[in-house]
């Protein structure tokens, strides 16, 4: 296969030391360029922040492409039945199986038979804002924020305990500083402005340090 894969430098580093794709060409381009034909396969690594790609993938309907769409709410691309949203935010390339929303439209044959080629192993789930796994983890985060804004335990010691006592790899805090501030509350606002469920209200003390962070000169 012939593979574009675009996005923002940092992502680009994390997944090529990450995932491997074998013996098939991989061109990296930045920001996408116009597609010319003769590509088998997109990786959009950044599609999320950049949604004026997807009227570039619009001209080739039947071209898969596999873009970061975990903020993106799913009725913004559900009808490409080629775009499959994967997790490929921050924090998140190592996991052994690639998390793979999909939408009522989409080609799942299709996915196969790329994922196959790739010898990726992956889990399919449905196409909604915040997949399964960043949904949940992002939650957990501001649960955290909750509980150490309420004054019942320092950010250290929720951390600890939740190693401790749950077995994760990572505490809350140390899962918020892999993924940025910025991707855990983007997930938590499109996930409660799709669902309207007040488990996904932001916590304040989560959005004063997005907002702290946004307003930070590049």
């Amino acid at each position: 296969m012939d593979i574009i894969v675009t996005g923002e430098q940092q992502r680009w580093e994390a997944f090529r030391n990450a995932r491997s794709t074998g013996s098939h060409q991989v061109l990296y381009e930045p920001e996408l360029q116009p597609l010319k034909g003769g590509a088998d396969l997109v990786i959009d690594l950044s599609l999320d922040e950049r949604p004026e790609n997807l009227l570039v993938y619009a001209l080739q309907p039947n071209l898969p492409v596999l873009g970061c769409l975990v903020k993106t709410p799913s009725a913004a691309w559900e009808n490409y039945p080629s775009m499959y949203a994967c997790n490929w935010l921050p924090g998140f390339f190592g996991m052994p199986r690639l998390e793979v929303g999909i939408s009522p439209n989409a080609d799942s044959e299709q996915l196969k038979a790329v994922m196959e080629e790739l010898g990726w192993e992956y889990d399919s789930v449905k196409a909604s804002a915040g997949l399964v796994t960043p949904r949940t983890i992002a939650m957990i985060i501001n649960e955290a924020y909750f509980t150490a804004a309420e004054g019942t335990a320092s950010r250290e010691d929720i951390d600890i305990s939740m190693k401790l006592g749950t077995n994760y790899p990572f505490g809350p805090f140390e899962w918020c500083n892999r993924i940025g501030i910025r991707n855990v509350y983007e997930v938590l606002r499109a996930v409660h402005t799709e669902t309207g469920n007040e488990r996904y209200r932001i916590c304040a003390a989560l959005e004063i340090e997005y907002n702290a962070f946004i307003q930070q000169p590049d």
